[in-house]
């Protein structure tokens, strides 16, 4: 049976997130409701894209009202913030009505754009081998550059971390 396995996990994509000075890739996509949002929507503006792996899910919560409640921090900073996950429309406006989130949440549900910044993959949890999104976060400057690539995210202590960085 683990000889059938075999050929499946080695198949699983490897993380590889996109690195400092990188161009950010092309794309375009929607937050939650409906608003367009690309590559190119977004020059000349400083921002966060914080992927996590599931709404209303224990660490993903804590994260989401870290930014939160230091979410005028990033607006005083000129920054846009952006939460990723491949959940869908109606499961994030859910959870940004029940965290009184203020930054709106992008839609992946074909895990394109986690694949594009190279923060899908395999991930290992309670002895199981899948895919899914890896807890990333990238500040993209206003030329589309990524000036910074966190890959080491603890969910509770991120947007301090980002605070105390920029």
């Amino acid at each position: 049976m683990l000889e059938k396995l075999q050929p499946l996990l080695s198949e699983m994509q490897k993380v590889s997130p996109l690195k400092e000075n990188e161009k950010v890739p092309t794309f375009s996509t929607s937050d939650s409701q409906g608003n367009k949002i690309s590559d190119q929507s977004l020059l000349g503006k400083n921002y966060i894209f914080y992927f996590y792996p599931r709404d209303n899910t224990p660490g993903c919560t804590a994260q989401a009202c870290g930014f939160r409640d230091n979410y005028d921090f990033f607006i005083k900073k000129n920054i846009l913030l952006f939460g990723i996950s491949g959940d869908s429309a109606k499961s994030h406006e859910n959870f940004i009505k029940k965290y009184n989130l203020p930054f709106p949440l992008i839609m992946d549900e074909d895990h394109s754009l986690a694949r594009t910044f190279g923060v899908w993959g395999e991930k290992k949890f309670m002895g199981k081998t899948f895919e899914g999104i890896h807890r990333m976060s990238f500040f993209i400057n206003d030329s589309g550059i990524i000036e910074k690539t966190f890959t080491k995210v603890k969910a509770k202590t991120h947007p301090l971390e980002l605070k105390e960085i920029l």
